[in-house]
């Protein structure tokens, strides 16, 4: 018997989510393993983000189509023992940090 895929669990279309290949970070990332937007091997060749035209480096997640960033807020944790975060709207852009060719070529 066939299960009926979960709700939000197939893109609308193709261009929705870009591959590592394409060039291009995919829309929604995130550091979290526990998270179903967390990719170990995009996060290997680095992500470049940019919100609101400054350049961030504490960036827990984001969406580049919803237009948000989570940020860590200080030191304290929730009661899960997890980083609080605090999620701020406003203009995401986002790069890969190294280029696909140089990190597919072995370093002579």
């Amino acid at each position: 018997m066939l299960l009926a895929p979960k709700a939000g669990s197939i893109p609308m279309s193709d261009s929705d989510q870009s591959t590592p290949d394409e060039g291009s970070p995919p829309d929604r990332m995130s550091n979290d393993p526990r998270s179903k937007f967390h990719d170990a091997s995009v996060l290997e060749r680095g992500i470049g983000i940019r919100f609101n035209g400054v350049e961030r480096h504490n960036v827990d997640e984001y969406c580049i189509s919803e237009g948000w960033v989570r940020l860590p807020v200080g030191k304290s944790l929730d009661r899960r023992g997890q980083p609080m975060s605090m999620k701020m709207r406003g203009k995401v852009e986002a790069w890969f940090l190294d280029d696909a060719n140089e990190a597919e070529t072995p370093a002579d």
